[in-house]
């Protein structure tokens, strides 16, 4: 991921250009993680660290969006409508 994806990332997810630990944040982070991950692995479906690895970023990504949800349901629709994750 490059500096400059992130730090767009961060100004489009975070409340301000300082909010890096924000759980949206973060979940907009693994996303962009998982994607590039998926890509790779569509082209070396033989990689089985990095597949370990992928999974690994969904369960955290699992994680912290539970915990969004949780916290503020509206903010957890937002966040998934804005990212596409889910149907």
């Amino acid at each position: 991921m490059a500096l400059t994806a992130k730090k767009e990332i961060i100004e489009k997810f975070g409340k301000n250009a300082q909010d890096t630990g924000s759980a949206e944040v973060q979940i907009a982070l693994l996303t962009d993680r998982i994607s590039h991950l998926t890509g790779h692995l569509k082209v070396h479906p033989k990689d089985v660290h990095s597949r370990a690895g992928l999974l690994k970023l969904i369960g955290k990504r699992r994680r912290l969006l539970n915990y969004v949800k949780n916290r503020n349901v509206d903010d957890y629709r937002n966040l998934i409508e804005k990212l596409g994750i889910r149907k």
